[in-house]
């Protein structure tokens, strides 16, 4: 399991302490050392969608004014691949599968 994020969020903290809790292994990749590329977003959106990826109640979102800009899908996977930040987090790698965001009842189905 490989869990994207930003170590100071606090959903992606939520997510550490279940799987700790549960004592379950992962790996984790910070947004902060270790850009996520258009692929890799291209591959979670093939199981997502724009709307749970792209994170528009972020502090980075209102930064650069991103409501004015009204952008359609392919704005928003630009902005995503240039500022990994805008990604909605914890993204969760596991057995095939992409989750987006902490809904610990989600995490008890699905990790548990």
């Amino acid at each position: 399991m490989t869990i994207y994020g930003i170590k100071s969020c606090g959903s992606v903290k939520k997510a550490f302490k279940f799987f700790d809790e549960n004592s379950i292994e992962y790996e984790f990749v910070d947004f902060k050392k270790t850009t996520v590329n258009r692929e890799k977003i291209l591959q979670w959106l093939a199981q997502s969608d724009m709307k749970t990826l792209f994170n528009s109640r972020s502090s980075t979102y209102k930064k650069h004014n991103l409501k004015e800009l009204n952008l359609d899908d392919d704005g928003k996977l630009e902005w995503l691949e240039k500022e990994n930040i805008l990604i909605k987090r914890p993204v969760i790698e596991f057995d095939g599968k992409v989750i987006v965001g902490f809904d610990e009842e989600s995490y008890k189905n699905i990790f548990l």
